[in-house]
């Protein structure tokens, strides 16, 4: 055999090689994500077993298949009573866990990939701050931009005030001087300011106005009924199908300003766009939910190291698993106190904060 023949054939076992390893390279990624897929499901089987009417675990998916299916029941049956209590009472709740959960740790991936800053949120803008300000004029001073629904003008406080901050980071972050760390440090500025104003809007508040606010501070998912559910998975299925459009456009930003110019991306109006999307979709979750934290954080960085930062795989795996950590959490703060129960917030705050110092200690240690 010729060194030719040789040097053919060694480039082809090569090539072989390669294909091969980047196939399983892609298979982890997608068992990662159908992993997670089907430990939600099992989750939320789970789930929907937690409440004053016991249900079994496998007669859940009984249920859910004959509610899909079409299958009705006598009018006030027990089955009837069952079917009702999983659609009508439990799974609007469970839902809205999964959907916020998705929602904040894929505006966590965009956020840390804007600002390219691992430890950035989808509330780097300042928008809970701003969204928390809207909450309390509205329950101190009775001020609804949308006093018709009642509740509902509150909601609508909480998303339009959560908008404010993301727009002066915009208009402060824009031009020449636009940049990560622009974004960054005006959010906290701008945090600081809505606190300082909610703080003084709760001075006016009585006892049980200050009670109402400090609840939804924390974040609770007892507020999402049925009806409030098609429009907040509307919203961030889109917002969420829009950012993945642009998850190569994303990977970009990773390589910072200069080299992303070069490649041909506008920089400054990607940066824009992404914060406005973000932004919606933070205002919307905070306004049916409340202020949650650790999920838009955690998620992100934990699939970071788990399927690598390509937004492609990245996105959706983030997303999933924040999806079925905040309803984990909401599951846990209501299974061991029922009828009482704790505040998602409060359950996430409680084991977020650990398995982030966790990372943080790992990959100070170099082993992620």
């Amino acid at each position: 055999m010729s060194r030719l023949d040789e040097a053919v054939q060694s480039t082809g076992s090569g090539k072989d090689r390669f294909i091969a390893d980047y196939r399983g390279y892609l298979a982890v990624k997608i068992l990662t994500v159908v992993g997670i897929l089907v430990v939600l499901l099992l989750v939320t089987g789970y789930a929907i077993t937690i409440s004053g009417k016991d249900v079994g675990f496998l007669e859940t998916y009984g249920y859910i298949w004959n509610h899909i299916t079409g299958v009705t029941y006598e009018f006030r049956s027990p089955e009837w009573f069952v079917d009702y209590s999983i659609f009508d009472i439990r799974m609007p709740r469970i839902l809205a866990a999964i959907i916020a959960g998705f929602g904040l740790s894929v505006c966590g991936c965009v956020m840390q990939a804007v600002t390219r800053n691992p430890l950035a949120d989808p509330y780097t803008t300042g928008m809970s701050s701003g969204a928390v300000f809207g909450v309390s004029i509205g329950m101190v001073f009775g001020f609804s931009l949308n006093s018709t629904f009642g509740d509902m003008g509150i909601m609508f406080n909480a998303f339009v005030f959560g908008l404010i901050p993301a727009v002066f980071i915009i208009a402060v972050s824009a031009g020449k001087t636009r940049s990560p760390a622009t974004i960054v440090l005006g959010g906290i500025a701008i945090s600081y300011l809505f606190s300082s104003l909610s703080t003084i809007a709760m001075m006016y508040a009585s006892e049980q106005t200050i009670r109402k606010a400090y609840l939804w501070q924390l974040g609770t998912m007892e507020r999402v009924t049925a009806d409030m559910l098609p429009l907040m998975f509307v919203g961030i299925l889109v917002c969420s199908v829009v950012v993945y459009v642009f998850s190569k456009q994303l990977n970009l930003l990773y390589l910072g300003s200069g080299n992303a110019s070069t490649l041909g991306l506008d920089v400054g109006t990607f940066r824009t766009i992404m914060i406005v999307i973000t932004a919606a979709m933070a205002a919307a979750i905070i306004s049916f939910t409340g202020v949650i934290g650790f999920v838009g954080l955690v998620a992100p960085h934990v699939m970071r190291h788990v399927v690598s930062s390509d937004n492609r795989y990245l996105i959706p795996a983030a997303g999933l698993l924040g999806g079925l950590f905040l309803l984990v959490c909401d599951t846990v703060g209501r299974a061991p106190f029922m009828p009482v129960e704790l505040p998602v917030g409060v359950i996430m705050s409680f084991v977020g904060a650990p398995i982030f110092l966790y990372i943080i200690v790992r990959s100070r240690k170099g082993a992620l």
